[in-house]
């Protein structure tokens, strides 16, 4: 998904407010798990949310499938550990008070068994009593088909300009991405093919249920896409 794109990922997320999104998460934990000291991001990228919580829990760890953003993420966190692994199948033998899939990143379960799935391993990695955060994609009602988007990356040394065309297969959105990339050494034109699962707030509250966690929903959330914050039941 991201192998061509990764070490551009930083730049080209530049316009999202990362710092405000951590300081959210960061009054919800102290709300609702005051006694917090651990969390795992699952599909953690380039660690951007890990860095901006580094300093306020004892041990955060990430996990994510692409080997080019965890390259990334550990470059940026050498003190902290990342796990290379598929959010709907990994185990590391441990749990967190405090699970995480941010920035709409479930969306790349693609299928709703693997959504579920991933629901299903981050609340097996939660403590009992700890919180599982989930950042929603898009729904197959809100998910906009046939909308082109672009966005440009203007800086001294780094000219980005990123487009695509939504499109909707079945109930799976595919981002077609064309890059133009140039540096003073060259300019490069790549494409990555992105598909998220278009998922029903019902498909997610019922994931939710299923492994065990009580959930409840903010439509704002973090960045304005939502928010499901399940609790690991007691003794589950």
């Amino acid at each position: 998904m991201y192998s061509k794109s990764a070490k551009y990922y930083d730049a080209i997320y530049s316009f999202v407010d990362y710092a405000g999104a951590s300081a959210k998460l960061r009054a919800l934990i102290q709300e609702q798990a005051p006694n917090a000291q651990s969390l795992l991001d699952v599909a953690c990228g380039t660690g951007k949310h890990c860095e901006f919580i580094d300093r306020d829990l004892a041990m955060i760890e990430g996990l994510d499938i692409s080997p080019e953003l965890l390259e990334v993420a550990r470059a940026r966190l050498p003190h902290r550990t990342f796990h290379q692994g598929d959010m709907a199948a990994f185990s590391l033998g441990k749990t967190f008070d405090v699970v995480t899939c941010l920035f709409s990143a479930i969306g790349y379960a693609e299928t709703l068994e693997r959504m579920q799935a991933a629901i299903r391993n981050m609340a097996a990695h939660a403590a009992a009593g700890g919180l599982v955060v989930v950042e929603p994609w898009f729904s197959p009602q809100t998910y906009w088909s046939g909308h082109i988007t672009a966005n440009h990356v203007d800086e001294k040394d780094l000219k980005i300009s990123w487009m695509y065309i939504a499109q909707k297969v079945g109930l799976v959105s595919v981002l077609d991405i064309n890059y133009l990339v140039g540096t003073p050494q060259s300019v490069d034109h790549f494409k990555e093919e992105h598909r998220l699962g278009l998922f029903t707030h019902e498909q997610y509250l019922d994931a939710f249920a299923a492994a065990g966690l009580e959930v409840s929903y903010d439509a704002k959330g973090l960045v304005g896409r939502g928010m499901y914050v399940g609790r690991r039941r007691q003794g589950v």
